[in-house]
Parts: structure tokens; sequence; C-alpha cells
């Protein structure tokens, strides 16, 4: 069974419900996946946004997740429960969740959550790390990867 992932919140290709955004309560939405190929020893998960005025614009990095978790939560405040987690920097500059907000008017943008199931235990990524650079590192020990698109506009 390959590698999926979904969320409760939104269908893929969906809209990201408002309460999952930063003009809502920027919640994380839930997430759960299933198929985690033989070998997994810790997985990833970035949000992106390739649709951003000045690029891909990093929403979240959420990294050294065990492989048998099945799911992250929602999370009131964009931190997921087990500690062992690490998160990387998001451009807006923090270390969490921080959902989508598009320029007024721009139109529709897309958020790629991705998911990869890693051959090592652990990422090492100095403590700062942004998104982009968890997820280069992430796809150089990546057994296999999946991704799940919502959409939001403002």
């Amino acid at each position: 069974m390959p590698l999926t992932l979904i969320s409760p919140a939104f269908p893929a290709g969906g809209k990201i419900p408002e309460r999952h955004t930063r003009d809502g309560q920027n919640v994380s939405p839930p997430l759960k996946w299933s198929g985690i190929p033989h070998g997994t020893k810790s997985l990833v998960l970035v949000v992106q946004d390739p649709d951003a005025p000045s690029g891909v614009f990093g929403h979240w990095a959420v990294f050294n997740i065990p492989p048998d978790a099945g799911e992250l939560a929602e999370a009131q405040d964009g931190k997921p429960g087990p500690s062992a987690l690490r998160q990387g920097t998001n451009d807006f500059g923090n270390a969490y969740y921080d959902g989508p907000q598009p320029p007024v008017g721009h139109g529709v943008h897309h958020y790629h959550f991705r998911l990869a199931a890693l051959d090592v235990p652990s990422l090492s990524v100095p403590g700062q790390a942004g998104v982009q650079l968890v997820w280069k590192e992430a796809r150089k020990h990546a057994l296999e990867q999946t991704e799940l698109v919502g959409t939001y506009a403002r």
C-alpha cells in the first residue's frame, strides 16, 4: 500500500477551513497517514505554498515524528504533542504552524502538505532550520513521500 496523507478537516484539493488559517484561529489541521514503508525510522511533514508572490513560502515543518504515530492531531497552539518532535522555523519566523494568509486578491493559493518516510531516526538540521532546509534534508533520506493539497484565497 502506498504512503497516503489525509485530513479530516478538508478533502484533497479542497478549501482549507478558515479555522486553520491566520484569518481564523490558526490551528493546525488534523492529519492522518497510512502505508508507512518497511524500514521507516521517522517521518517529516512540511507545508509549503508555491503560489506566494516571493516564491515558495514555508508554513510548517515537523520532524522526528515516530513511524508508528499515524497522525498529528489538531493543535490549538500550532505545536503538536510529543516533545520528541522538532519544528523548523517557518517563513513568518515562527517555529510552529502558521496557516494560510495569502495576499488579498491574489487568487487561490495551493498549500502542499508533504509527508516523507525517512530511513533515519532523526534529521540533523540546525536548531532554527527553515522549512525549505528541513525538506531538502528530508528528501536525502526519503524512502517514500506523498502530499495532500488544500486551497485558500482571501
